[in-house]
């Protein structure tokens, strides 16, 4: 692995989520309905579990991030190469959606190729596969660790865009706006 952080562990990710996003809640202008330990009410009832939210055990919801969050969206691969940027996309990923996080990924990574000098344009097809971890790969090579700090700030410039234009797209995300900018931008620093 690249020495451009700490390492980071899947299970301490998600004990930081799982300590950032709290317990119990259930606000009326949160679109996803009732959700306990950030996970959704539709997410825990598609994996198996069937009873109260607020009851949903913390094991289930650490369950859920690890498979649907971080080894289905196969950040575990991008972690290989660096934590710090697998962190990153493994946050996004669940405030947003791993295809999401994954698109800001490659489009980064295509706006930093040099006019696809250093490697090929990616399609922001939201998916972790060979060519963009191909990609990742000789970006990290090229750049180096000060081309992790580079290609973060771009992730997290994605990420910051996204949030406003929501709220200015719903304004009841509003209710959210600041808690998204100060909890969610710059969490695998």
């Amino acid at each position: 692995m690249p020495d451009d952080a700490p390492s980071h562990d899947i299970d301490q990710l998600i004990d930081d989520l799982i300590a950032r996003e709290g317990g119990y809640s259930n606000h009326p202008a949160d679109r996803g309905g009732p959700t306990r330990y950030g996970i959704t009410e539709a997410v825990a009832r598609a994996h198996g579990y069937t009873g109260p939210m607020a009851l949903l055990p913390r094991d289930e919801a650490a369950a859920i991030y690890r498979r649907l969050y971080w080894l289905r969206p196969r950040y575990d691969q991008v972690a290989r190469r660096s934590p710090k940027i697998a962190a990153e996309l493994f946050d996004t990923g669940v405030n947003m959606g791993p295809g999401v996080a994954t698109t800001f990924l490659q489009r980064a990574l295509s706006a930093l190729n040099r006019q696809a000098k250093d490697f090929p344009d990616l399609v922001p097809d939201g998916r972790v596969g060979p060519a963009t971890l191909g990609a990742l790969d000789k970006f990290l090579a090229l750049r180096g660790p000060g081309g992790v700090t580079v290609l973060m700030r771009a992730l997290e410039a994605l990420q910051g865009e996204r949030y406003l234009r929501l709220a200015e797209k719903r304004p009841a995300n509003e209710a959210f706006l600041y808690g998204w900018l100060a909890n969610r931008i710059g969490q695998a620093d």
